[in-house]
């Protein structure tokens, strides 16, 4: 019967969905897939994404999702620059995180993780400040890598997929919950895949 219910909701989300949040999505994935294959195109794609979902959650009165999407905004954009930095040179190669980067990676994760509960717990309604801030959180300490061409970059933000989706199933959101399973999904082969080319340049 709970599988029913599921399901159910499942296709009355689709059949609700309205056609910017369809094109938001559909960029979102195409931004994966894109950033799977090392290829540029993935920050445009995110950023036209996210620009309608800031859009979509301010609707929603999400102002917390809508400030996190800001900051994707701002990464995708400061890493399409970084990407491009050199003009007719080859691409920033994909490198591994060092002591040192780690060490901000695990700054920007326990600062912005306090700093959403922070916010969610006394300025909001939410009644999953510290879930919902720690998904926030490590997704945004993800984007940061993926700005800076990092391999481990995709390990964080599934951290933040594998969090984020029982918290959207709670939250009776299976569509968000089901895109976010399908992105977990791809990330597994995005790191693969850098890891390849990684080893690759190390041999050239």
């Amino acid at each position: 019967m709970e599988l029913q219910h599921w399901f159910s909701l499942f296709i009355e989300q689709i059949k609700e969905t309205d056609f910017l949040t369809w094109v938001s999505v559909v960029l979102a994935v195409a931004e994966v897939l894109l950033a799977w294959r090392n290829n540029v195109l993935l920050y445009p794609a995110g950023i036209i994404s996210t620009v309608i979902y800031i859009y979509i959650m301010a609707h929603a009165q999400l102002y917390a999702e809508a400030g996190l999407n800001i900051y994707y905004l701002v990464m995708s954009i400061y890493g399409w620059l970084h990407w491009l930095r050199r003009h007719n040179e080859p691409p920033l190669p994909i490198t591994r995180t060092d002591r040192k980067e780690w060490g901000i990676t695990a700054g920007i994760v326990l600062i912005s993780w306090l700093g959403f509960y922070l916010v969610l717990k006394y300025f909001t309604n939410s009644n999953v400040p510290i879930w919902d801030g720690w998904v926030s959180a490590t997704a945004g300490a993800g984007m940061w890598l993926l700005a800076r061409r990092k391999l481990e970059n995709w390990l964080l933000l599934n951290v933040s997929n594998l969090f984020a989706i029982p918290l959207l199933l709670y939250k009776k959101l299976p569509l968000p919950a089901c895109l976010t399973l399908f992105l977990f999904i791809v990330a597994i082969f995005g790191y693969l895949e850098w890891r390849k080319l990684y080893r690759t340049q190390k041999i050239k």
